[in-house]
């Protein structure tokens, strides 16, 4: 039964489940056959869904090419805790020409983990991390058996782990010519289990924290791999090598249109506390990580990318990653290869963040949280169907559970409005596809309440596991969407009507880890809103400090 849906500036939509119980479908594209394809990150399937009805083909199964078993689903008194890498089966492009002569469908996925035949949770000594590899093969489609057949392996050694492992695939031209682009995260070296593990995002002969480039058709060369690697990369000084970028954290989304009559392609990227990214994507460029956080704005200084209360691991934060003296000067040290993101979601201030990482560090009962998205994919809407929708990015994300959307600059090079929301519901929305015409949006979710890897963040009560939603365009919005600025900060009653909301509306443990996040000067005003009524003076005062008790509220 389809439901109607509203967005923010009056866009009507019909919501309706296409099919649901996938296993954690990882990829949705929409194909030149109008059908639905899709990866399931735990399943290892590939299939084709018939949007219209839901009927499901698949065509691949992967399991067999798993060297370990689904520790999800084996007890850990069996196998030690061994941990299940953070997707899967990852990432799939469908070549421009599928039906036309090029039959090509490229597949990443986790095939190995080095601690399989190890005791106990097979990781690195002092947390040192967990060592999968994962592997980028370009199978053929055929129509007639409905089968992926004949692989060809294009690099089988890029690192992998359980934790921030990227994953996405693109096809799209530089110089009119078609290439493959493949985004791999910096494997979570620096945290959690992999908090003793060397960071190597802004090492240019690793492929970690990079995206990388491959011809989708070999080229001339000798080598079994060199001849998937396009002999023009901006690294590959030496010996070949797939880097076309670097200094990325986990851009899990990666995109790429024509906008303002120049092709372009962007990432959206998961920030460690704050600082979500949406960057522009340029050969030979350095994205900062873990050096700059978001932008060069201050807000990491003295701080890292991540912390923990191991204090065998080093440096003040216990970590890795490298302690930031200033982003300034880090990004003046990279040069004219540094890029600040276009967008980000959402630079927090360097006050709190201290107080978050020294919560972390300390080993706080009460675990902070921050207002961050967790964007897992990203898609570039240039259709017409939807007004003032035209030139947006849209980003699925897992934490908050929405479809945000971001209004670029004519020409493509910025963000133009503030951050709009759509279809919120209590899921983790993992990829998203577009009919070609853009009156159609296919939201895939996962299966699981959280994610893959280390972070337990999570919409509560997830609803719709492994399902893939279509939400149809019916009638209105605006045809100019408001830019950037646009919306008038409260007045100092309207801000102490919705931080009482807020507070309230809190359950009391949820109340001690809000209160503990906030600066000390602003504990105070958060306890006179818990209270049943005010005095005059209490009011008064309440109302003086609430928005800068709203906004450090909103931080978190």
């Amino acid at each position: 039964m389809a439901q109607t849906v509203t967005g923010p500036l009056g866009e009507q939509f019909t919501r309706r489940v296409i099919t649901e119980k996938l296993s954690d479908p990882w990829e949705v594209a929409y194909g030149p056959d109008n059908f639905l394809w899709t990866t399931e990150a735990r399943g290892y399937r590939v299939s084709r869904i018939n949007p219209a009805t839901g009927a499901r083909q698949i065509l691949l199964d992967l399991s067999k090419n798993r060297e370990f078993p689904r520790y999800d689903k084996v007890p850990d008194s069996v196998d030690g805790g061994k941990p299940w890498p953070q997707g899967g089966l990852m990432g799939m492009a469908l070549h421009p020409q599928l039906l036309t002569g090029k039959p090509y469908v490229y597949l990443t996925y986790i095939y190995r983990f080095a601690g399989a035949g190890q005791p106990g949770k097979g990781s690195a000594p002092n947390f040192g991390g967990n060592f999968f590899t994962a592997r980028l093969v370009r199978y053929e489609y055929d129509a007639a058996q409905q089968q992926l057949t004949r692989p060809l392996i294009l690099c089988d050694s890029i690192p992998a782990s359980n934790d921030h492992n990227a994953g996405r695939l693109l096809i799209a031209p530089v110089a009119g010519r078609d290439y493959l682009f493949y985004s791999v995260g910096d494997l979570g070296a620096g945290q959690f289990e992999n908090g003793g593990r060397a960071n190597h995002a802004q090492n240019p002969a690793s492929y970690e924290g990079k995206v990388l480039r491959f011809n989708p058709e070999p080229d001339t060369d000798l080598g079994q791999y060199d001849r998937w690697i396009p002999n023009d990369n901006p690294f590959s000084q030496g010996r070949q090598s797939a880097v076309w970028s670097l200094g990325h954290r986990n851009a899990q989304g990666l995109s790429y249109a024509v906008v303002g009559g120049a092709g372009r392609l962007y990432t959206s990227e998961h920030g460690p506390f704050s600082d979500d990214e949406v960057n522009l994507v340029e050969r030979g460029k350095n994205y900062g990580h873990p050096l700059v956080i978001g932008f060069a704005d201050g807000n990491y200084n003295g701080l890292a990318a991540a912390a923990s209360e191991h204090a065998t691991l080093p440096g003040p934060w216990h970590t890795t990653y490298p302690t930031i003296g200033t982003e300034q000067a880090n990004a003046a040290r990279l040069g004219a290869a540094y890029r600040n993101p276009i967008a980000s979601l959402y630079p927090l201030t360097q006050q709190f963040l201290t107080t978050v990482l020294t919560r972390t560090r300390d080993h706080s009962p009460d675990e902070p949280t921050w207002n961050s998205e967790a964007p897992s994919s990203l898609a570039v809407y240039t259709a017409t169907a939807i007004p003032g929708w035209q030139n947006s990015l849209l980003i699925p994300t897992l934490k908050k559970g929405k479809l945000i959307r971001l209004k670029l600059t004519d020409d493509g090079t910025a963000v133009a409005s503030d951050t709009l929301m759509y279809f919120r519901g209590p899921v983790r929305y993992r990829d998203l596809a577009m009919s070609p015409d853009g009156t159609k949006l296919y939201l895939a979710t996962d299966s699981a309440s959280i994610t893959s890897g280390p972070s337990q963040e999570a919409p509560k009560g997830t609803a719709c596991q492994g399902c893939i939603i279509e939400f149809s365009y019916v009638s209105g919005g605006q045809a100019t969407t408001p830019p950037r600025g646009s919306k008038p900060a409260p007045s100092p009653e309207q801000a102490l009507q919705q931080a009482t909301t807020l507070v309230k509306a809190l359950k009391p443990k949820d109340q001690r880890v809000k209160r503990a996040g906030l600066p000390a000067a602003q504990q105070p005003i958060f306890d006179l809103l818990l209270k049943p009524t005010l005095t005059p003076q209490e009011k008064a005062r309440a109302q003086r400090n609430a928005p800068a008790l709203l906004a450090g509220l909103r931080q978190q």
